[in-house]
């Protein structure tokens, strides 16, 4: 099958199933044309590709579970390899979110302290005259003109 019909029979898209091709996750043939041609176990390990991805790992960490790939993943129990994988990946998904929230809470408390709430509006009531720390005012504008 040509990469459109991979593409509709996965729910994925052309460009990511040569993402995927260059990732070494899956291997197509060449038609005399230059089309590239995937044949049906392709379908399965697309699929797969595309719900590990989307549970949140990466596609260099699939690369160690190629062997793994052509069967129904998400149905049997994952060996330690891949549960050491998945792991390993949470723990960094945790990391990023810890430093999102702390830069979050920063910039919710810069705007405190300048009396403007996350949306814009003045916070507790406060007046504000556009002006806030640093010289920048709420509408985005220099507070010194």
């Amino acid at each position: 099958m040509r990469i459109g019909e991979l593409a509709a029979r996965t729910g994925s898209t052309a460009r990511a199933l040569r993402h995927y091709e260059q990732a070494g996750l899956i291997d197509s043939e060449r038609a005399p044309n230059g089309y590239r041609e995937y044949g049906e176990p392709a379908v399965v390990r697309v699929r797969n590709i595309r719900a590990l991805v989307a549970a949140g790992l990466t596609l260099e960490d699939l690369r160690p579970l190629l062997g793994c790939l052509d069967g129904d993943v998400l149905a049997v129990r994952p060996s330690e390899q891949v549960l050491g994988i998945a792991r390993r990946r949470l723990a960094v998904l945790e990391r990023r979110i810890a430093a999102q929230t702390e830069a979050r809470d920063r910039l919710a408390a810069a705007l405190a302290a300048a009396g403007v709430s996350a949306d814009g509006a003045p916070a507790d009531g406060a007046e504000t005259d556009g002006a806030v720390a640093g010289g920048v005012s709420t509408d985005g504008v220099g507070a010194d003109g």
